[in-house]
């Protein structure tokens, strides 16, 4: 096994960044006290997601510490392991946006950690009451250290790369997919088909439903197509959009985070009378109001998955053969990656990778 470093290094961004320019700098840094609830793991690759580039750019809050680590889909080898990890050299597994959690409160007891009520902490950024490190740092390094019991096994049968974007971008879909009834006779829209929603059609599919995909333009049609879905919508025309598929979804699950989100114009009226609309994509200008489409519907939103959540969610993809569709870069090239993100050139999620190869 690795020998364990003093400090850890990744791509950090030292200060907020510019999205037009982004700009991440090699840093090192001390991780937390080691504790016998803890793994630590070299890390193999980590996905990219939306939220670290919200985080990094201070859209959702201006209150981040920096320099900041980010990196919430992060997959590797275990390399030490506490007593009470529950976890072995060697294993390998991965962390998702959650790191730890109260674990006490109830709906901590009920297995729902990531709706823990006192002390959900984030992979990255979150607190950690450690002096010489108090906030989490991520994935985009070369190790990471968390409590075992959010290191979810990765299955032998999906690759580590592939497996990686599903810590966050796929169980942030089936969560609310699989609670809120997506299954044989419904019918499923997936707005949005990006990093999450490429997966959401995947999912919903495996599920049994009827699923649709719902994008703004027919520029990925083909795309949907292939990943499970029956129907395609293309959005820009609302008014015809709605003489054909008026109140004629059970469910609509919005990956977008687009700031003109069309909720009480379009979004709304295409569901069923006691539908659920569930919104996991988060504008940096918040959510618009539902005004009077929202009677007889329902809108909610869901924040991720529980450790068994990931663990079901894996059991399924092995299953029905749900995977990322994932473009690889070095870990040295997270800026680039990063920025082509922003920039919408992803098809449909960048995963970073560290080999002997590329240098932090």
């Amino acid at each position: 096994m690795s020998e364990i470093p003093q400090r850890f290094t990744g791509q950090a961004a030292m200060e907020k960044q510019n999205e037009e320019n982004f700009d991440l700098k090699e840093w090192a840094y001390t991780p937390r006290a080691f504790t016998e609830d803890d793994v630590v793991i070299k890390v193999e690759c980590c996905g990219i997601c939306g939220s670290d580039l919200h985080t990094i750019t201070c859209g959702w809050s201006p209150r981040v510490a920096f320099p900041a680590i980010v990196g919430h889909e992060i997959v590797g080898k275990v390399i030490r392991a506490g007593s009470k990890s529950g976890h072995k050299l060697g294993d390998r597994v991965g962390f998702g946006a959650q790191c730890n959690s109260c674990r006490k409160c109830p709906n901590c007891a009920r297995g729902l950690e990531n709706y823990c009520l006192f002390g959900n902490v984030g992979t990255y950024q979150g607190k950690t009451g450690d002096k010489t490190q108090p906030v989490t740092q991520g994935g985009y390094a070369d190790f990471y250290q968390g409590p075992g019991h959010f290191a979810i096994p990765i299955p032998d049968a999906i690759e580590p790369e592939v497996a990686a974007p599903m810590l966050c971008a796929g169980v942030t879909v089936y969560s609310p997919l699989k609670n809120y009834g997506a299954g044989p006779g419904k019918r499923v829209g997936i707005v949005g088909i990006g990093g999450l929603g490429h997966l959401a059609l995947q999912f919903s599919k495996a599920l049994g439903a009827e699923t649709w995909a719902i994008s703004h333009s027919e520029r990925k049609k083909d795309d949907a197509l292939k990943l499970g879905a029956v129907g395609f919508i293309a959005t820009k025309d609302e008014k015809s959009v709605l003489k054909k598929h008026l109140a004629s979804f059970d469910l609509l699950l919005v990956t977008s985070n687009q700031d003109d989100m069309p909720l009480r114009k379009l979004y709304l009226p295409l569901l069923k009378p006691y539908g659920n609309c569930i919104m996991v994509g988060l504008p940096n200008s918040g959510l618009p109001a539902p005004g009077g489409s929202l009677f007889g519907k329902s809108v909610s939103a869901s924040g991720i998955g529980s450790p068994q959540e990931l663990k079901d969610m894996f059991d399924l993809a092995v299953q029905k053969n749900v995977r990322t569709w994932i473009e690889k870069r070095p870990m040295g090239q997270a800026t680039q990656a990063v920025q082509d993100m922003h920039e919408g050139k992803a098809r449909y999620r960048y995963v970073l990778v560290n080999d002997d190869r590329s240098k932090l």
